[in-house]
């Protein structure tokens, strides 16, 4: 028996460019054509419906002029700040200019920190200035600045094993081998030293903290992202060295040279500033109860414009919402847009958001993130628990395969980190991954621009999530193994 899809892509390709407005001739034929398939999850019409989408979105979608207005009338939108609070305003103004039902901003409170200003330099034995940034939560230093002994660690490991009096009163630096990676799986594990090391270094006496950029670009552009101070150990002041120039201080420490360093760090805390996620909805035609959420994180870091860290994201999923809006189309489920406020800072939106809605988790059907920049979606995974779940995930990847996307595991939780809160809670997952073997170039950094994404690329993401709201909204699958719903 051929495959719904199969028959179904058949009928579509066949017709002329351009005509893929499923007039009523052409939807009977299809719902004619598929009427004895029992294997797929979808129904034809969401079937077609489907393809019609990915294909609207292959031809243009509005992705790269969202991300292009959001990061040229914004800019960069530090968590809780002023900045922040007018993206909020900015997508507000944006969703309820689409026509989106339901839309509205979640506020809750946070404590913000604000970067004012940086800078280190060796002063013994070759005096030169040093490309860093702070590492976001960093404390400041003295007005004065702090000057002690460098002492250099390969790893993080090796920190961890050193004796405190060889870290005592001095600047601890930490190096590592971070590679480029078509998944980011590098990231996870080398960022340790980064969120971790500062404080593993004041447990041992150090009185700051150095690190080699978490990132994979050759350029002197230093990568911030969030620090974690551990409660029972000093405070100490941190800071992020460009690639060049760790190389550059493991070329004096070769040469067996002591090196002094000056370092300084302006920074402040704002305790109780506001921030928030902005929600708009596609109504459910049957089961409005229901949620598919679609989402990305609406703040950034402030050194860059955050356009690939997460503006892309928010083009993308911003888009593929009005993609299915604007065919006209209602799912039988509610599919809800979210933009996360305070990712960067340790998913406080995502979990802001997990407590307000937590009366209503259990009908959260599945959720997906785009937070990992513009590249092409390349394989998608899920997390079913059912045979029906199964077999709808395979017709999505039947849908996606056309552009470029294959299938990987149907067992596998993800998502997205502004879906981790979710997914602890229960809620089912879709990944659709992308090509980020450039994405730890530009990530938390200046570098971080709109000149660096890609139209077309951000339109096959915008297929590729409108093929998966879709189908999922406008089915009655249960991903979670207990309480199907019946199809």
């Amino acid at each position: 028996m051929k495959h719904g899809y199969e028959a179904m892509s058949t009928f579509i390709h066949g017709l002329k460019p351009g005509y893929l407005q499923l007039k009523k001739c052409s939807l009977a034929l299809l719902l004619s054509t598929l009427a004895n398939d029992t294997l797929a999850a979808a129904s034809p019409e969401s079937l077609a419906h489907a393809v019609m989408l990915r294909d609207r979105a292959m031809a243009g979608s509005t992705a790269m002029q969202i991300v292009t207005s959001l990061t040229t009338e914004v800019g960069p939108r530090l968590a809780g700040s002023e900045a922040e609070a007018r993206a909020r305003d900015w997508a507000l103004a944006l969703l309820n200019e689409k026509g989106f039902a339901n839309v509205r901003n979640e506020p809750f409170e946070m404590d913000a920190w604000r970067r004012h200003a940086e800078g280190a330099e060796i002063l013994a034995p070759f005096p030169q200035p040093l490309a860093v940034t702070a590492l976001g939560g960093s404390v400041p230093t003295a007005k004065s600045g702090m000057t002690a002994e460098l002492v250099l660690f390969e790893t993080l490991d090796d920190l961890k094993r050193a004796r405190p009096e060889s870290v005592e009163g001095r600047i601890a630096y930490v190096s590592h081998a971070m590679q480029r990676t078509q998944d980011g799986s590098s990231y996870g594990y080398f960022n340790e030293a980064r969120t971790a090391g500062p404080s593993i270094a004041a447990g041992k006496g150090a009185v700051g903290y150095l690190i080699r950029s978490v990132g994979t670009d050759s350029h002197r552009f230093p990568h911030t992202g969030s620090l974690r101070y551990d409660a029972d150990a000093p405070r100490i002041p941190a800071l992020a060295l460009s690639n060049p120039d760790a190389d550059q201080i493991e070329r004096i420490a070769a040469g067996g040279e002591q090196i002094r360093i000056k370092m300084n760090v302006d920074s402040s805390a704002v305790p109780a500033a506001q921030s928030g996620n902005v929600i708009a909805e596609i109504p459910g035609r049957e089961r409005p109860d229901e949620i598919v959420v679609i989402g990305a994180h609406l703040d950034s870091w402030d050194l860059g414009t955050g356009a690939v860290d997460d503006g892309a994201g928010v083009g993308i999923t911003t888009a593929a919402m009005e993609l299915i809006k604007e065919a006209g189309l209602a799912p039988r489920r509610t599919i809800r847009l979210v933009l996360w406020g305070a990712e960067e800072v340790g998913l406080l939106g995502a979990r802001a958001y997990r407590e307000r809605h937590a009366a209503s988790l259990e009908q959260h059907v599945m959720g997906s993130e785009s937070d990992f920049g513009g590249g092409r979606v390349w394989k998608v995974t899920a997390d079913s628990k059912t045979e029906q779940g199964d077999q709808l995930f395979a017709d999505i990847a039947a849908v996606l395969a056309r552009i470029g996307v294959a299938p990987g595991s149907d067992d596998l939780p993800g998502g997205g980190p502004d879906l981790y809160p979710l997914i602890a809670a229960g809620v089912p997952t879709l990944r659709l991954h992308q090509d980020g073997r450039d994405y730890f170039d530009l990530h938390h950094t200046a570098d971080d621009t709109v000149d660096k994404l890609d139209a077309a690329s951000l339109d096959q993401n915008v297929a590729a999530f409108a093929v998966f709201a879709w189908l999922i909204a406008d089915s009655h699958v249960s991903f979670r193994g207990v309480g199907a719903s019946d199809p």
